[in-house]
C-alpha cells in the first residue's frame, strides 16, 4: 500500500435519508485536492472496528473516519486491538458527520467547513493525543469487550447522562427523524430513576453517596468536564449529587453555557491516577456518547497519555 494513500471509513448519520449526497460532497472535495484514497461504507456503528482492522491489515496508515464520537471510538478500539508497533505508525483523522461530534469539535473541525477541513487532513499536523480506557476487574469472556480494556477518547458517562444517550439511540431507532427523537427521550426520561448508590476513589477520597451522574474526562466530556484537554496526561471527573428540580434546570443552564463544574451539588477533580469504582450498582455507562455493557464487578477508568497519533488542524 502507497503510504501516501487514506483509507477512508465512512459512517453515514442514522435516521437521515439520502445519506449519499454527503458523501458525494465530501468526495468532490478530495477529488479537486487529487488525494489518493480508498473508502469504504460501514454497514452501521458496530461496523467501523471491523472495518478499522481490515484497513490496517491492508497497510493503511493514515485512517479518515467520516462520521461522530460514537464511530470515532469503535475505530479506536479497532486500532488499540494491534500492538504498539502497528498503532504508532497510524494516524487517524476525523471528517465530523455524526449526531455527537464533540472530539472534533474540541480541535475547531466541524461539519460547517469541509474543505478546510480536507485542506487541514492534506497537512497532515500530527499530534500524539492521550486516550482513556476502562479496565474491569470481573470475570469475562474471549467475546465480552472487557476481555481487554476499552478505549476513549472523549469521555465516560456512569448514570443519568448515559441513560440520556441510551435512550435517544433507542428512540431513533424507532422514529428516526431528530425531532421526535429528542421528544420520546425527554418522555421516557420521567420514568427512569434519577440517582444511584455509587462507591469511588478519586485520587485518595472517597465517594459514597447517591449520585445522579459521573463523568471522566479526557476531553470536554460534552459539557460535563469543559476544562479537560486530550493531552495534558490528565483526566477531568465531575460528579454530580442529586440536586433539587430547581436546582437541576440551573445546572442544565450552565451545562449550556459552558459553566456546569461551577454548579454547587457538582464535585469536580483532576488527576493523573486511576479512578476505582468499587459499586455502581448496575448503572448505565456510555463512553463517547456509545452506550456499552455496565462492567461485572469493580473496575478502574485511567488515562495513556500521548497514546495515538492524531491529525490537528494547523
Amino acid at each position: 500500500m502507497e503510504s501516501s494513500r487514506w483509507g477512508i471509513i465512512y459512517c453515514p448519520k442514522q435516521g437521515v435519508r439520502r445519506t449519499h449526497k454527503r458523501w458525494e460532497h465530501i468526495k468532490r472535495l478530495l477529488d479537486e485536492q487529487q488525494v489518493a484514497y480508498d473508502f469504504v461504507q460501514s454497514e452501521g456503528p458496530e461496523s467501523v472496528g471491523r472495518l478499522t482492522k481490515m484497513l490496517i491489515n491492508n497497510g493503511y496508515t493514515t485512517l479518515i473516519i467520516v462520521g461522530g464520537d460514537s464511530a470515532l471510538n469503535r475505530a479506536l478500539n479497532g486500532l488499540l486491538s494491534f500492538d504498539d508497533e502497528v498503532r504508532q505508525r497510524v494516524e487517524l483523522g476525523v471528517i465530523p458527520n455524526g449526531r455527537g461530534n464533540d472530539f472534533a469539535t474540541f480541535w475547531g473541525i466541524t461539519e460547517e467547513d469541509d474543505a478546510k477541513t480536507v485542506k487541514q487532513l492534506i497537512n497532515k499536523r500530527v499530534k500524539k493525543v492521550d486516550v482513556g480506557y476502562i479496565h474491569s476487574y470481573g470475570q469475562h469472556t474471549e467475546e465480552d469487550i472487557y476481555s481487554q480494556p476499552y478505549y476513549f477518547l472523549n469521555c465516560v458517562n456512569i448514570g443519568l447522562v448515559a441513560n440520556i444517550m441510551k435512550l435517544k439511540y433507542q428512540a431513533r431507532r424507532i422514529f428516526g427523524l431528530t425531532t421526535l427523537t429528542y421528544f420520546s427521550s425527554m418522555i421516557m426520561l420521567l420514568f427512569q430513576r434519577f440517582t444511584t448508590r455509587m462507591r469511588l476513589h478519586v485520587n485518595e477520597e472517597l465517594v459514597e453517596r447517591k449520585v445522579m451522574t459521573v463523568c471522566v474526562g479526557n476531553g470536554r466530556g460534552y459539557g460535563q468536564t469543559p476544562r479537560a484537554v486530550p493531552y495534558n496526561g490528565m483526566l477531568d471527573v465531575s460528579i454530580v449529587s442529586h440536586p433539587k428540580i430547581t436546582k437541576l434546570i440551573e445546572g442544565m443552564w450552565l451545562l449550556v453555557t459552558g459553566k456546569f463544574i461551577s454548579h454547587k451539588d457538582v464535585a469536580a477533580y483532576r488527576t493523573n491516577r486511576p479512578i476505582l469504582f468499587e459499586d455502581i450498582r448496575n448503572a448505565t455507562v456510555s463512553a463517547d456518547g456509545l452506550t456499552i455493557p455496565s462492567p461485572k464487578g469493580p473496575f478502574e477508568v485511567g488515562l495513556m497519555a500521548e497514546h495515538i497519533q492524531f491529525i490537528i488542524p494547523d
